[in-house]
């Protein structure tokens, strides 16, 4: 079986592609390194390993790779609220527009796992578990392109969406503009935290386990076609204090400061429940905590780089 990854050597995509080929499969990923960032030369050496240096919104590139492939995963993207809005017409292109023509270009039998976001419930309450049947409230144009994609999807055979939670974790193409990242990176390298609206809360998922989840999908997922799945931990709905303080625990000297004049651009609060998926036969499983001790090594190897989207 193979498998298509665009965006395959970015901060998922290169754990997404190292899962992949662990369990068997063949993977070709197409990636332009849009951020400077290495290929993933650690699996240059597997044969069922390939690598196209290319934009996934080329149709020219695309159209020929798609024919060869088994399973579409579309990772290429512009991601976060920020990078989106520095540049709406890109984002559109490549958000949406690009996952039009893959749509297009691919036949019933090829199954397409698309990576959404559950950003998309965007200021619920905080108090209420978001669940799959939840309107979709997007509060940023990400948030709007992701959830636009994900409707046109759905609504073509042999497709599921996985609406993932704040993804957490060490990658060899590495972001801190992800919350936990940010945090656990401010700890170790400043010391300290100012935080606005601490109690808005949201979810989070180790990025193994959302490449376990894509695994799933393809091996185990024929069930799961034509619908849309929540993938987070359910042990980590958090507030921002309940994880500034789950980071405390591990860098003691932390010092933490919740402001209580001044906002935060990002307005999204929300809860989720993961109880369809796990219904469907998957459950997250890699801890926060562990998660937390995991980026305070990886840290430890980080000199100047910003390694962020935003």
């Amino acid at each position: 079986m193979n498998v298509l990854v665009t965006g395959g050597a970015g901060y998922l995509g290169s754990i997404l592609s190292e899962h992949l080929l662990s369990a068997g499969l063949s993977v070709t990923v197409v990636d332009n390194l849009l951020y400077g960032q290495s290929g993933p030369y650690h699996l240059a050496a597997n044969p069922r390993f390939d690598f196209i240096f290319g934009d996934a919104r080329d149709e020219r590139i695309m159209a020929g790779l798609v024919k060869q492939a088994d399973v579409l995963i579309p990772l290429a993207a512009v991601v976060g609220a920020p990078s989106c809005d520095r540049d709406p017409v890109y984002a559109t292109s490549l958000n949406l527009e690009a996952i039009r023509m893959l749509n297009r270009l691919r036949s019933r039998s090829q199954r397409m796992v698309f990576p959404t976001t559950n950003s998309g419930y965007g200021t619920q309450s905080g108090d209420l578990f978001c669940t799959e049947e939840t309107l979709l409230e997007p509060i940023s144009l990400y948030g709007r392109l992701k959830a636009q994609a994900e409707c046109e999807i759905l609504a073509t055979p042999n497709s599921i969406t996985l609406r993932l939670a704040t993804v957490f974790g060490m990658s060899p193409r590495m972001r801190i503009d992800l919350l936990v990242n940010t945090f656990v990176y401010e700890a170790v390298k400043r010391g300290y935290l100012i935080i606005f609206e601490k109690d808005f809360k949201r979810n989070y998922v180790h990025i193994r386990d959302v490449a376990d989840c894509f695994l799933h999908c393809i091996q185990k997922g024929d069930p799961m076609v034509g619908q849309a799945y929540n993938v987070g931990l359910d042990a980590a709905n958090l507030s921002k204090e309940e994880l500034a303080k789950k980071v405390k625990a591990y860098v003691p000297e932390l010092y933490l400061d919740f402001a209580p004049i001044g906002s935060d651009p990002d307005k999204r609060n929300y809860i989720v429940s993961n109880e369809k998926l796990r219904k469907a036969g998957y459950e997250a499983k890699r801890t926060l905590d562990a998660g937390i001790v995991e980026l305070i090594k990886g840290y430890r190897m980080i000199a100047r780089s910003p390694l962020s989207n935003g």
